[in-house]
């Protein structure tokens, strides 16, 4: 695949960087005066008043000590005088919202999950109108300061609705305890990455993350008006909380049932054992950690037998990590490269404590981004992560009695499904025709709740520009 020539000092840093930071504070704003608005979105491009100035995707010979994003809603672009006319022009989950009743259905936001549940404001989608977010690298005073600062610059324009904070675990944990952050898309132009190895997986065409490039399927993603148009992306801003101690009592259950054991189980409902090891590649026993450039690197269907997974025996075809990113495995509609997302997403709320459990908060918060909210987060959720017969029918190689993937695949992601007790389903498959030895989970809760959201939109730094000049002439 030809590579374009990025503008990174066009490109919002968060969309093709991970700024690998301890601590992070994600303010949601809704717009009060306009003008006001444009002068404190110009002063951020610019770096005025000793603001921290828009992170972009440049290179940096020294790391800095604090990054700044900001993205835009629907109503946010509305407010500043995006019009109706250019607005329709957008990803039309983007027109919609994450709160609108179709979205919310699409990703399994229902029941406790849904918008009318949400905190901070995120229930109201047309107050919420910017998503402002800091990140800083260690020092929580520095956090501190830049917060004041901030807040005190965008008071005439905006209404706080609230923040949230977010705060890595040691080991790059997430709070189910497995280590996280380790696959993510390699973008055609993008930095290069220095802590994530080469894969054999195929690189993503530009115009899957940013708008005017091509995308996988040969078109470009674009919107009016053109100075929009250019290095935009879009996200999913979401707020998961994660039972943890509900996952605990899941894997002791079901362990005992299936008759394995608890920290098999774990790795079977997400696919890689706690410490990031795929099960593709080591099927028995976590062991060591793996070397950086053997982490993501694997594929599930292979024409040598005893490298192959087509049936899920190793990994599971209804993991976490398999069901979002299927690889090489055959499934209905387009391959997993039309359709992979990157993730910029932190713990928030204490550490969980097995000896000492308490009730505190506690799960996942950040972004999601794509240059189609429709036919990328929202299709991941809705036919991936809620549905199990998107799987092709494929057998084993050389070994059609061992069975086939069609029947190896149960219910919704364990994680990220909505797993009312009455219909959830896990399947642990084992050789044999139309899964007739597979072991069948089922009876479980939901394990994760979403608690806000919204979809915005990042545009680059012209764009931000052209929106200071449009609010604030």
């Amino acid at each position: 695949m030809n590579s374009p020539v990025l503008q990174y000092d066009d490109i919002q840093g968060t969309i093709l960087r991970g700024y690998r930071v301890d601590l992070a504070r994600h303010f949601v704003l809704s717009i009060r005066d306009p003008a006001a608005a444009g002068r404190f979105i110009r002063k951020l491009v610019t770096g005025q008043d000793g603001l921290p100035r828009v992170t972009t995707a440049e290179r940096w010979l020294k790391k800095p000590g604090c990054f700044l994003n900001i993205g835009f809603t629907c109503p946010g672009l509305a407010a500043l005088g995006v019009n109706a006319e250019q607005l329709a022009s957008f990803d039309p989950a983007f027109q919609l919202g994450a709160t609108s009743a179709a979205s919310a259905s699409a990703v399994g936001d229902v029941g406790d999950s849904a918008p009318a549940q949400w905190i901070g404001g995120l229930a109201d989608g047309g107050r919420v109108h910017v998503l402002l977010s800091l990140w800083v690298a260690k020092d929580p005073a520095l956090l501190e300061s830049l917060s004041a600062r901030l807040r005190q610059s965008f008071a005439d324009g905006f209404s706080e609705l609230s923040a949230h904070d977010a705060q890595a675990l040691p080991d790059n944990q997430v709070h189910f305890g497995y280590r996280d952050s380790i696959a993510q898309p390699t973008i055609a132009g993008a930095p290069a990455r220095k802590r994530q190895a080469p894969d054999d997986q195929e690189v993503v065409a530009t115009g899957e993350f940013l708008l005017g490039y091509l995308n996988q399927s040969g078109g470009v993603y674009s919107v009016k008006p053109e100075q929009l148009s250019r290095n935009g992306s879009y996200a999913a801003f979401r707020i998961l909380e994660q039972d943890v101690a509900g996952f605990d009592a899941f894997l002791n259950e079901y362990a005992a049932k299936a008759g394995i054991d608890p920290e098999l189980l774990a790795a079977k409902v997400c696919g890689r054992w706690r410490n990031g090891n795929p099960l593709t590649l080591r099927p028995d026993e976590a062991g060591a950690t793996l070397p950086a450039d053997q982490l993501n690197d694997f594929n599930y269907v292979n024409s040598q037998p005893s490298q192959d997974d087509t049936l899920g025996l190793k990994c599971p075809i209804g993991s976490h990590i398999r069901r979002n990113n299927p690889r090489n495995g055959a499934v209905v509609g387009t391959d997993s490269s039309h359709h992979r997302i990157v993730r910029r997403a932190m713990p928030y709320g204490p550490a969980y404590d097995p000896l000492r459990p308490t009730q505190a908060a506690r799960g996942l918060i950040g972004y999601f981004i794509n240059a189609s909210l429709r036919n990328q987060f929202e299709f991941l959720s809705s036919q991936w992560n809620l549905l199990s017969d998107f799987v092709k029918s494929a057998t084993e190689p050389g070994n059609p009695d061992a069975g086939n993937a069609v029947f190896n695949i149960s219910g919704e992601d364990v994680f990220l499904g909505v797993n009312s007790a009455a219909d959830s389903s896990f399947t642990l498959a084992a050789p044999g025709r139309m899964g007739k030895n597979n072991t069948v989970l089922k009876g479980f809760s939901r394990m994760i709740t979403t608690r806000g959201g919204a979809y915005c939109f990042f545009p680059g730094i012209g764009g931000l520009s052209y929106l200071a000049d449009l609010a604030a002439p």
